[in-house]
């Protein structure tokens, strides 16, 4: 197009939506008639502006070309000025205009009138151009696009239109009917500025000299761009075929290598590709996911773990959020081309939308277990085929997720008959919660801190589902659990549940013979995780009504033999009681979850690739958000610090104690540090990591105790053990306190080693204590921590890993950590013991950290969960053994102190 006449008079063909107008341009003849050679030449309006721009300078234009030219000027500086604003769902506007701007409009409308067109007429056009001109500039929905920045302040009504040098690259869909119907679209290039979208020309233009706004070198630019893209897309050759690159045409084969490789290709490239409004794409394939078979008020316990526990995946295409008809399904079927006419429209298939489609469409309906349906309900996707699909659960399905995600606010259940004891208002809500989830058969995590109550609420549950009893949850519940809790289970349901049927299954002479009446509540059975793995035939011949995982961090590792032997056996429902669902990393979450609601997260695999990896690197920051959605409706987790929970705790302190190391140790300390790093720097990548965690483990000795570095376990029995320490002289100290007011203290640490020397030390002052660590026999467990709240030993001791969960020690008025855990949440478990339900003194929480040392490294990064802090977060040492030489040499090494 070399030429466009502005001699003769222009019109705008106005259009809804206002960005498809067009103006029209006439060539006058000598005379300043219109009959002249007749040329008629239309644009539309992205193409007119250059036009109407650069025409408004001159003499010799018709007086309509001067007013859109003056019109078109004065809508380019608003959109420049961002003063644009929707006008409907599919449209833009100019505005918001105050009053002065309108009488601008109409003083330009009255000073451009001429024969034929009135100041009345003439404003309503420059309306309507102001907002076609509005309409063009955008490349989206309104819903979907930002108004241009207020920062682009051009003078373009003056006439000076700056000069663009660097351009991007666009391409726009064309079509009439008659091209759609044979499936054939043209495409036509278009340019804009690089860093301005709001200057914008079709590339003919530039070619011809016919777009002022660009200059010389944009058509380099726009020519090397245009290159680029052929190079990624082939068809986009011809058009660098052509003495001056207007048009193409594309044939039904070459739109459907568009759609299926060609966009996502030319989007990397940063080019984008604009499709006509009249030309949808919004054809999507979706999924109802709904019972395969039963009645609709079936409770989904018949299926989730049982033979039936399929559910249908229908697929089916949709139009928007309207689905397609068997007939237009068929249309869609024995469709030739990518562009097909449903219901007056031209709608644009995807060609991987067609494929997975006919492929489905031969078998519409897929059979999935109640995990993966459930979460497709509660997501609103699925993964199918590699392709993530929208679900929609149906009319059933949705009554059980409406249930679900009320279960933890709806209305009380009634406290059993037979409880003997006045549940706390959130110990009810939890009661609610659990009795709804396994009435419908799924799973459920009670995550609560420790000492909230966890052990009643479940005696609750087990009376309520015989209160309420069906087939399916009339069976017996077992409790697995840590062989040191047993003897608190038992108790605790004598206590709360007088005449409820309680065994254990443990020990060398245990049998599992069940007398089961109908009608008599058929009780507890008692055992433990190791028991589990040894026994899993016996346990997994039971049909249980319930099973309990306590502590459920024992299963934390899926692969683990213990986790797999548990998954053997069958119940009508599963709950797991932990106050640390997560101590280390997110897959333990899913090992939880996965075994109380088989398939709910996927594969582990497939967790890890979703969910996992994302959150933890905080790739997504959405991707959590959208976690807890899916997980909510299946993890309850209190902490005592809400707001109403436990109102009657009394209050905590938490203290550290910062101590210097000794000459002693000093030396022990530095000697160590040199001798590792040396061998360290010196190891191959498979031996570094073991010597790494021996230098963390052999300095957290040095800072604890020379002799239980040196391995002198007679040390303190032969007097060789005061004031070689401070952190023992510290100790002392606290105990010292502790005793003189009558008070109860717990030590905790994670080496036996040292507290059988802090055992030995105590003995040797005439301090009565007791030593519990994972060898003691369970009777003897239950012994010593009934002494210890019946107030005959006011010292504990006890290995972080033995006696960190599962106790109930609330004598205790004083918790001392004499080394520090690398994961937080560890020791706030242990000193959970004495910080629970039951406590009615102040707690004093004592943590002794080492000056100078990597103790003290650690726990300052702990505080200020710099990166190194969240990597020890979620892997513990495990993730210290990653760092530089250098890195690892400025944690360890011992630097000056206060």
């Amino acid at each position: 197009m070399s030429f466009v006449p502005v001699s003769g008079p222009a019109r705008l063909l106005r259009a809804q939506p206002p960005r498809t107008s067009e103006v029209e341009f006439t060539a006058a003849s000598a005379h300043g008639t219109a009959r002249g050679d007749g040329r008629v030449v239309r644009l539309p309006i992205s193409a007119a502006l250059p036009v109407l721009t650069r025409a408004h300078r001159r003499d010799d234009v018709h007086p309509s070309v001067a007013l859109l030219g003056q019109g078109a000027l004065l809508a380019l500086r608003y959109v420049a000025d961002g003063r644009v604003e929707p006008a409907g769902a599919q449209a833009w506007r100019v505005g918001p205009l105050d009053a002065d701007e309108g009488e601008r409009i109409r003083m330009l409308a009255a000073a451009r009138t001429y024969d034929g067109l009135d100041a009345e007429a003439a404003e309503e056009l420059v309306r309507f151009l102001l907002d076609a001109v509005a309409d063009t500039m955008p490349r989206g929905a309104p819903s979907a696009v930002r108004r241009p920045l207020a920062r682009t302040r051009r003078r373009v009504d003056s006439g000076e239109t700056p000069r663009v040098h660097q351009v991007a690259l666009t391409l726009r869909i064309e079509a009439d009917d008659e091209d759609l119907l044979e499936g054939r679209v043209r495409v036509v290039p278009q340019i804009h500025d690089a860093g301005d979208h709001t200057v914008v020309a079709e590339a003919a233009l530039l070619w011809v000299g016919e777009a002022p706004a660009f200059s010389s070198q944009a058509r380099i630019d726009a020519a090397t761009r245009l290159r680029k893209a052929a190079q990624v897309w082939a068809p986009l050759q011809r058009l660098l075929d052509l003495r001056v690159p207007d048009q193409i045409e594309l044939e039904p084969d070459e739109v459907a290598d568009l759609l299926d490789s060609g966009l996502a290709a030319l989007r990397e490239l940063g080019v984008d590709v604009l499709w006509p409004r009249t030309l949808r794409r919004d054809l999507t394939a979706e999924v109802v996911v709904e019972r395969r078979s039963g009645p609709d008020d079936a409770p989904l316990q018949e299926g989730l773990f049982g033979a039936g526990a399929l559910f249908a995946f229908d697929w089916r295409l949709a139009i928007g959020d309207d689905p397609l008809t068997d007939d237009e399904l068929a249309v869609l079927r024995e469709a030739t081309t990518p562009i097909v006419k449903l219901r007056d429209n031209w709608i644009v298939i995807d060609p991987e939308t067609a494929r997975r489609a006919r492929k489905r469409l031969a078998g519409r309906s897929r059979g999935v277990p109640a995990g993966p349906a459930l979460a497709a309900a509660l997501t609103g996707v699925a993964e199918i085929d590699g392709a993530e699909i929208t679900v929609h659960p149906g009319a059933s399905l949705e009554r059980d997720r409406a249930r679900l995600l009320a279960a933890s606010s709806r209305e009380p259940v009634a406290v059993p008959a037979g409880l003997q004891a006045q549940l706390r208002d959130y110990q009810r809500q939890g009661l609610t919660w659990l009795a709804e989830l396994t009435s419908l058969g799924v799973g459920a995590c009670l995550a609560d801190d420790m000492g909230l109550g966890k052990t009643i609420t479940l005696i609750a549950l087990h009376l309520h589902r015989h209160e309420v009893a069906t087939d399916e949850s009339a069976g017996p519940t077992l409790v697995v659990c840590p062989a040191s809790l047993l003897g608190n289970w038992e108790a605790e349901i004598r206590r709360f549940a007088p005449g409820v049927p309680v065994r254990r299954f443990h020990g060398t002479r245990r049998s599992l013979e069940l007398e089961l009446s109908v009608g008599a509540d058929p009780g507890f059975v008692l055992t433990t995780y190791g028991t589990v793995r040894n026994d899993t035939a016996t346990l997994g011949a039971v049909r249980w009504g319930l099973v309990v995982a306590d502590e459920a961090q024992h299963i934390k590792n899926a692969r683990s033999a213990t986790a797999r032997a548990l998954r053997e056996i069958d119940s009508a429902a599963r709950v797991a009681l932990t106050g640390t669902p997560v101590e280390n990393e997110l897959t333990e979450l899913w090992a939880i979850l996965d075994w109380c609601t088989p398939g709910l997260l996927g594969s582990r695999q497939a967790f890890r690739r979703v969910w996992a990896a994302p959150i933890e690197l905080g790739q997504e920051p959405s991707k959590a958000r959208q976690f807890a959605d899916l997980v909510s409706p299946f993890l309850l987790r209190r902490r005592k610090s809400d707001p109403g929970i436990a109102p009657e705790l009394p209050p905590k302190t938490e203290t550290d104690h910062p101590v210097r190391l000794t000459r002693e140790q000093t030396v022990l300390y530095d000697t160590l540090v040199k001798e590792s790093m040396r061998r360290i720097e010196q190891a191959d990548e498979h031996a570094r990591r073991g010597l790494v965690l021996a230098l963390l483990t052999g300095l957290k000795q040095i800072c604890n105790h020379p002799a239980h570095y040196l391995k002198q376990a007679a040390a303190a029995r032969t007097g060789r053990f005061a004031g070689r320490s401070e952190k023992v002289d510290l100790v002392d100290d606290l105990l010292d306190s502790v005793l003189a007011e009558g008070g109860a203290a717990l030590l905790f640490t994670q080496y036996v080693a040292m507290a059988d020397l802090l055992s030995d030390h105590l003995t040797k002052r005439g301090i009565p204590s007791q030593l519990l660590h994972g060898g003691t026999p369970v009777p003897q467990r239950e012994q010593m921590v009934a002494r210890f709240q019946a107030g005959e030993v006011p010292v504990f001791l006890l290995s972080l890993k033995a006696g960190g969960t599962g106790l109930n020690l609330t004598r205790a008025d004083h918790v001392i950590h004499i080394d520090r855990w690398w994961n937080p949440a560890v020791e706030e478990q242990a000193t959970d013991r004495a910080y629970r339900i039951g406590q009615t003194k102040p707690v004093q929480v004592h943590r002794i950290i080492t000056e100078g040392t990597v103790e003290q490294r650690i726990a300052e990064l702990l505080r200020q969960k710099r990166a190194l802090a969240d990597a020890v977060l979620s892997s513990g040492e495990a993730a210290l053994t990653e760092l530089s030489d250098d890195e690892l040499h400025d944690l360890v090494a011992l630097r000056d102190r206060p």
